[in-house]
């Protein structure tokens, strides 16, 4: 087993391109067996590929006990296989309660949010986690029970811009197989055996009645068909690039960035639906940068408006919508907004915020009240406020620290704590004014566009 695993994933790898010899690759590691399973194999080709690993735990502050012993155990096997090592701590609970989604989802997302800061940090090329097949089998019957086009039924791709999945080509029976060969322990999740969440109920209960009543061997024709729809949903891709590159419109801010993009209504109407829908699907990621708010709803109303009287539009999330033109069906999208109002007119203070194109080597200011940050890994409308519950700033090796941990550290009097200013990216906190800057934000060679903040006020001169 542990040969023919080595090979199957191997081959996967190659097959997808997932890895060049050089590259630094940050593994997420829980310490359950699919993540342990991931390290040790990328371990065992570490020297075959030529890469460099990097092992992340996200320690999400819940399970009390049971947590702390997974990020002790992560923490001990990396150690022992000479494989770096952080555990970074995120307050799950927190984040649900203040963005209303469930701990199942938080957990999800602040996860993949810190190992991408960590790639970002670490200069890695890929973020390598541990979906197997199994895992895919319960994902294409969600995407597809909860309603679905060819890009959900598609399943987890293999490659996705910087995450990768080398598991995908085995079964959670192939991973304790090879741990067990290798005489290799793991944590267990207590949260896995119960049935409150869908995936568990996927799991537990309905593929194994399809399994059992059905077919045994239809989770193995679910990814066959998941393969087939991936390439029919690239096709389409490929085409709609295509259509865009030849005739699409775009209109573009200063200093680069698309905020609308346009495209004949007689050249698109002359396309099937279907790829009708793939074209306006990217002229809206492409004005969006992300189609994560974007329903089939929207493309499909989008779409209706080829054939509806010019002037009639429909909105999009996020301040953006479609419009029909006399030629044209136009998507467009407010510029990000720099600044929110309610954090000015709450501290009386209005910062100075400009952007500009940042060119390599240029010198950053070391003003105190001047700073320079990377807009395009702002998220959305910054404020300058007063510390909030749950703010937090990221430091040096990519670590995180709440900013009351911060001030108590810096041994800022508690009565002054509620009196300095931050400028804040929702919770995530770029600059602790007149203290430090998030390392996240920082300027690197890769920055492309720089936001300065200048806070007026009376010590801009410090």
């Amino acid at each position: 087993m542990h040969r023919k695993i080595l090979e199957t994933i191997r081959e996967f790898i190659r097959e997808h391109d997932m890895l060049v010899p050089g590259d630094r690759v940050i593994i997420g590691l829980s310490g359950g067996a699919d993540s342990v399973s991931l390290l040790m194999i990328l371990s065992e080709l570490k020297k075959e590929l030529n890469i460099e690993l990097f092992a992340v735990h996200v320690h999400h502050g819940l399970r009390g006990k049971e947590a702390d012993r997974d990020s002790a155990y992560a923490q001990e096997l990396s150690e022992n296989l000479g494989v770096p090592f952080v555990c970074v701590h995120a307050n799950v609970a927190e984040y649900a309660r203040v963005n209303g989604v469930s701990e199942e989802e938080a957990g999800r997302h602040l996860r993949y949010r810190i190992l991408e800061e960590q790639r970002l940090f670490r200069h890695a090329a890929k973020i390598a986690v541990a979906h197997h097949a199994d895992d895919q089998v319960e994902t294409v019957l969600y995407n597809l029970f909860r309603g679905s086009g060819l890009k959900g039924l598609g399943g987890m791709r293999p490659v996705r811009d910087a995450v990768i999945r080398p598991l995908l080509s085995v079964t959670r029976k192939e991973i304790l197989a090879y741990l067990e060969e290798k005489e290799i322990s793991y944590c267990e999740d207590s949260t896995n055996s119960g049935t409150d969440y869908i995936r568990n109920r996927l799991r537990h209960e309905i593929i194994p009645a399809v399994r059992e009543r059905i077919n045994e061997g239809a989770p193995s024709n679910i990814l066959q068909a998941a393969k087939t729809a991936a390439a029919a949903d690239a096709c389409f891709e490929r085409t709609a690039r295509r259509i865009l590159e030849s005739v699409g419109i775009r209109e573009r801010r200063e200093g680069g960035g698309v905020i609308s993009i346009g495209i004949s209504a007689e050249i698109l109407k002359q396309e099937e639906p279907i790829v009708r829908q793939y074209v306006i699907r990217q002229m809206i990621g492409e004005t969006y940068l992300s189609l994560k708010d974007i329903a089939s709803v929207h493309v499909e109303e989008a779409e209706k408006l080829l054939f509806k009287p010019v002037g009639r539009r429909i909105q999009l999330p996020d301040g953006g919508y479609a419009l029909r033109t006399y030629e044209e069906l136009w998507i467009k999208k407010e510029e990000k907004k720099l600044f929110s109002q309610s954090g000015g007119e709450e501290t009386g203070i209005m910062p100075v915020m400009t952007t500009f194109p940042y060119k390599k080597g240029q010198e950053i200011p070391k003003n105190r009240y001047t700073k320079w940050f990377d807009y395009d890994k702002i998220n959305s409308a910054l404020s300058v406020r007063y510390r909030e519950t749950g703010d937090y700033i990221t430091l040096a090796g990519g670590g995180r620290k709440t900013v009351k941990s911060f001030m108590i550290d810096e041994k800022i009097p508690k009565e002054e704590r509620g009196k300095i200013l931050l400028a804040a990216d929702g919770s995530h906190i770029l600059w602790i004014i007149g203290y430090r800057i998030s390392e996240y934000y920082k300027i690197t060679d890769d920055t492309h566009t720089v936001l300065q903040i200048q806070i007026d006020g009376g010590k801009i001169d410090e």
